[in-house]
């Protein structure tokens, strides 16, 4: 007898209607309207009290929504159900690796938990995997290229909210506006914009730090001066901010011109003093006579 399946198997936080609204109804019709205030002895007189509903009510009772029998549905719908490729095995190595759904509010659930991802995530992936590792660190990653997305701290209580910051930030926008206004300053934009990118590969976290550095030179030096260092820089692989403002100072000083030439002329005395006043030597006593004066004073 071939095996049918028309479901995927999920697991769900209970009562939680936004993630299983689907069956939320049919749970608690079976509770309810089945379960609630019945009396059974052991457990083959509950499954057959159970069999017994589901042909007089469960199955068989017209839905109030479709108008229609559940078991009269089904019939229809087997019609269309595909044999499955392979049996269907229960142990999987959830060691390796565990797949999470990502909800609209770009979140996992992890233990009764929430832990935030990156805006944006949802319309994205409809699946990430996670690795708890050994120092209580919860890891979320994609499984086809292993990027690292979040990490998080697994806290000890449960149904918390643990949220990074900087995942609520749209910052994608803002650093490539910011980049595109940088680049613009250059002449040889093609090249300003490849060794942004470098910058921005090598200094994710402080991207704008170095984006404001780099302007800041833009608005102090020529298009000269500028595009020199922006192909020294490119030349000697100097992805950085501060590099690049000692390779513009670097350039200022080999092509600096004097304002002012120096001469020999003679250096005058900033006082008004007369040249025989600092000519004149301050007169000197003989010790003797501070000797003679002493002696007198003694005696």
């Amino acid at each position: 007898m071939p095996f049918y399946t028309f479901f995927t198997c999920q697991i769900h936080r209970k009562a939680d209607p936004e993630s299983k609204g689907k069956i939320e109804n049919v749970v608690g019709f079976v509770k309810h309207n089945f379960a609630k205030h019945r009396v059974f002895h052991n457990i083959d007189s509950w499954n057959e009290q159970g069999w017994e509903w589901l042909n007089r009510t469960g199955n068989y009772k017209i839905h109030n929504t479709t108008k229609k029998r559940p078991v009269e549905v089904f019939l229809l719908e087997k019609q269309h159900l595909r044999p499955i490729s392979k049996e269907i095995g229960i142990s999987n190595n959830y060691e390796n690796s565990i797949a999470r759904s990502v909800h609209k509010d770009n979140t996992i659930r992890y233990q009764s938990n929430r832990y935030s991802l990156p805006l944006g995530t949802f319309n994205k992936y409809e699946k990430v995997c996670i690795k708890e590792t050994e120092s209580k660190e919860l890891i979320i990653y994609i499984a086809d290229t292993g990027e690292i997305m979040a990490k998080h701290l697994i806290p000890e209580g449960k149904g918390i909210l643990v949220k990074d910051r900087k995942h609520s930030r749209d910052r994608t926008k803002g650093i490539d506006a910011f980049i595109d206004t940088v680049a613009q300053k250059f002449e040889e934009r093609e090249m300003a914009y490849q060794y942004l990118d470098k910058v921005k590969e090598k200094y994710p976290r402080y991207i704008k730090d170095q984006l404001h550095i780099i302007l800041r030179e833009t608005k102090a030096n020529t298009s000269e001066i500028l595009t020199a260092a922006l192909k020294e820089c490119v030349k000697r692989k100097l992805f950085s901010a501060t590099d690049f403002s000692d390779i513009v100072a670097y350039i200022k000083r080999q092509r600096r011109v004097p304002d002012t030439d120096i001469t020999n002329e003679e250096i005058k005395p900033l006082n008004s003093l007369s040249g025989w006043v600092l000519e004149t030597e301050t007169h000197k006593r003989n010790i003797d006579s501070y000797t003679v004066i002493l002696e007198g004073e003694s005696s």
